[in-house]
């Protein structure tokens, strides 16, 4: 990998990668469906696509130009949504462990279109007895009725994207937001009493210097949220940045991957100081007693997830598929009675181990006795060449047969997964060519 932040994706997310993924697999998707259901934890994910502006960095499927009527339609395409896929035999009456409002940004919903659509969920899907019900914001679309609306609805981790507190820096990346907002915002989160709070930074954006890195961590320590979220500045094709590096022929002014490295694990030592607990690459925990990414280790470890809203990700029965990822056929789909799956993969046993170990390696470490009862492999005896390899380069040490990063593999580890993966078959090459 470049020293250089290049144009691409850098953060690894599933496996099979997106690019093995195809229409042919869209029959096999809606057959799981209608099959009994996989004994293992269920998951919701709705994608909220809208925003009040379009960050420089984002590559997710948001609007920034839909009328109130748009996002009415649009709710009630996700509350329909839900009803054909709670009604479906894997799924039905199976009972929620974790819910996960992304975007986009969620919060940019009123009060209103918030009771509203929980609501109509709620005939589908209620979620009383979930793990954790996670709901992400960014500062300028909350105000007090609406923090206090989210506690109300069940919501039991705000999680907050702050990115940066430098106006500057918010600015020159495309945040709607300032630092004026972040505060305001924070007050009131506090307030509420949210059974878990969490913060999500980006080290390395454009402007960024030591000084205004540090002065963004020192205040997030002044919030004291219950968990800290911290990624690293990528540049995905389908980027502002990208597209106006391509126009100008000038390099977007991103630091260099050993610089955000540095920053983030200048940040860890810093909240570890302080008495957090490193969670993951990006993660860490105030009390991780008390505090935990159900979401996260669940999916990691295999859950069905259920995808509502325009381009969501889901992952059912082993299977992984995409909605439609186009407004109009999104919703043209769901409004004629129809789940609105665009693509899908089926992952062979190996792969379905693959996806599993990579992703739980991005936690620091590996329970190799879990995966070997799960999928009857010796993890350690089937890539002995890439573990040794990983051991010395300093990325990773073996104590009892447990795999555990160092500080150095755990800063880089998306970097190190792409060692693990395997050509695809010859037929998928077909597919996707």
């Amino acid at each position: 990998m470049s020293e250089t932040t290049e144009p691409g994706s850098y953060f690894v997310s599933n496996y099979p990668p997106f690019d093995r993924w195809n229409t042919d697999s869209v029959s096999a998707v809606r057959a799981a469906f209608a099959a009994p259901p996989a004994h293992v934890p269920l998951g919701l994910y709705l994608h909220i696509p809208f925003c009040r502006k379009r960050c420089k960095f984002c590559y997710f499927r948001v609007y920034t130009d839909k009328a109130a009527g748009d996002v009415e339609r649009y709710t009630q395409g996700l509350v329909k949504e839900a009803e054909l896929a709670a009604a479906s035999p894997a799924v039905a009456g199976r009972e929620l462990k974790y819910v996960y409002f992304g975007g986009g940004t969620p919060s940019f919903l009123s009060v209103r279109q918030l009771e509203r659509l929980v609501d109509g969920l709620n005939n589908s899907f209620g979620w009383d007895n979930a793990e954790e019900v996670t709901f992400e914001c960014e500062p300028g679309t909350l105000s007090e009725p609406k923090v206090k609306a989210l506690r109300k609805l069940g919501m039991t981790r705000i999680s907050l994207g702050v990115e940066n507190f430098d106006d500057d820096i918010l600015q020159a990346n495309g945040r709607a937001h300032l630092s004026a907002e972040i505060m305001r915002a924070w007050d009131w989160i506090a307030a509420a009493g949210f059974p878990n709070t969490n913060v999500d930074l980006i080290a390395g954006m454009v402007g960024e210097t030591d000084e205004s890195w540090d002065a963004t961590v020192s205040k997030t320590l002044e919030l004291a949220p219950d968990s800290v979220t911290i990624y690293q500045m990528e540049l995905p094709l389908n980027t502002t940045l990208v597209h106006d590096w391509k126009e100008s022929g000038v390099p977007a002014p991103v630091a260099d991957w050993p610089t955000k490295r540095a920053w983030v694990d200048r940040a860890f030592r810093r909240f570890e100081d302080a008495g957090y607990a490193v969670s993951s690459g990006y993660t860490l925990v105030k009390d991780p007693s008390r505090v935990a990414f159900r979401y996260r280790d669940m999916l990691w470890e295999g859950s069905d997830l259920i995808a509502l809203g325009v381009a969501s990700f889901g992952h059912l029965s082993g299977l992984h598929y995409q909605n439609e990822p186009h407004w109009d056929a999104y919703l043209e789909a769901v409004e004629a009675g129809t789940l609105p799956i665009a693509r899908g993969m089926t992952p062979a046993p190996r792969e379905r181990l693959i996806r599993e170990m990579i992703l739980q390696l991005k936690r620091g470490w590996l329970d190799v006795s879990r995966l070997r009862e799960k999928f009857g492999v010796d993890l350690l005896t089937e890539w002995t060449d890439i573990w040794r390899g990983l051991e010395k380069e300093g990325h990773l040490t073996v104590t009892d047969g447990v795999p555990r990063l160092t500080r150095q593999g755990l800063l880089q580890v998306d970097s190190l997964l792409h060692r693990f993966f395997e050509p695809s078959p010859p037929q998928e090459q077909t597919a996707a060519s």
